[in-house]
């Protein structure tokens, strides 16, 4: 029984591990073959890493000839490589210094960035007591005067009051476009929690 017990406390704490990490950069290659560099046009992003691979008899190079950022690289003979990581977002055109007539060129994309989702809360929020308290207006009349304490009282109830328990519509509207969501992992939990009560139940029911 103590052996079931501690195998369902590890799956719980398991469960409750993170599973998402960070996105890894990409990696990309451009071959150097046949006096030629494929793809002559490549599109990446800031952060990712783009690999030359060297295939012909003949040496090659990557240098820059109009970039965010120069760089260049060694000679490189067949079966070698070199890599490069992109920090700067722009169009890097280079070529060949040995051979000018390979070029091409890389277009660093700015990293994606995700925008925060926004809170219900941060809807306009109304409140139409107040609003209809200012628009009604205010007199005032002297106090022996019979009619005008008629016209107050008559004017006391035209003043509408908000339930303190009932929300702005505003309020509601956004409660409505956003229904409740259910943490996935609370289910897990749950039935990870009710197979490991029904293996205890067994077990007690079998030593009995």
């Amino acid at each position: 029984m103590r052996r079931a017990a501690l195998a369902v406390a590890g799956l719980l704490v398991f469960l409750n591990l993170p599973f998402a990490g960070p996105a890894a950069a990409a990696a990309q290659q451009v071959m150097m073959q046949g006096y030629a560099f494929s793809p002559a046009a490549l599109t990446v992003r800031v952060g990712d890493t783009v690999t030359w691979m060297q295939h012909d008899e003949a040496p090659h190079d990557v240098v820059t000839t109009s970039a965010p950022v120069a760089f260049r690289s060694p000679q490189l003979s067949a079966g070698q490589s070199w890599s490069y990581t992109f920090r700067q977002p722009g169009t890097y055109q280079y070529y060949c210094s040995v051979h000018p007539d390979m070029r091409a060129s890389v277009t660093v994309l700015p990293a994606p960035t995700t925008a925060p989702p926004q809170p219900a809360s941060s809807a306009p929020r109304t409140t139409p007591s107040r609003t209809a308290a200012a628009a009604v207006p205010v007199t005032t009349a002297p106090a022996t005067s019979a009619p005008a304490t008629t016209s107050a009282a008559a004017a006391a109830p035209a003043a509408p009051a908000a339930p303190a328990t009932e929300p702005p519509p505003a309020v509601q509207q956004a409660t409505a476009a956003t229904p409740p969501t259910l943490d996935p992992m609370l289910l897990v939990a749950g039935l990870v929690t009710g197979i490991a009560v029904l293996c205890l139940l067994l077990l007690s029911s079998r030593r009995a």
